[in-house]
């Protein structure tokens, strides 16, 4: 195998990894709206609807952020390393923890570096 074939393997293999990531938000979005208009339509509490709802989306689109900085993270790789590839790759990361974090505080109620609650 040659340089160009090798380079090819691995930027598709980055793109696969993105679409995964695409899928997993779209799944869970359409998962989570199916999920709420069971809730909807069995009449349960509004307030618990709406929260497990958000609860979802942030869980899919956590999973989806974390395959798309993946495939990033693989493509940047197999390209030629320019200052600029390393910067938009930095912003991308930095992007994902922000939003990983106040997912986290989302899902859970909690700082990720925060302990776990615990039942007494």
């Amino acid at each position: 195998m040659n340089n160009i074939d090798i380079n090819t393997i691995i930027q598709t293999t980055g793109e696969i990894i993105d679409l995964f990531g695409v899928l997993f938000v779209v799944i869970g979005i359409v998962a989570a709206t199916i999920h709420a208009v069971q809730k909807i339509a069995m009449k349960k509490d509004g307030h618990a609807i709406y929260r497990s709802y958000r609860h979802g989306l942030a869980r899919s689109v956590l999973i989806g952020l974390e395959f798309l900085v993946a495939g990033d993270i693989i493509r940047s790789v197999a390209g030629d390393v320019t200052l600029e590839g390393v910067v938009t790759l930095a912003i991308i990361v930095l992007i994902r923890l922000v939003l990983g974090m106040s997912l986290e505080m989302e899902i859970e109620g909690r700082w990720p570096w925060q302990r776990a609650k615990t039942s007494r």
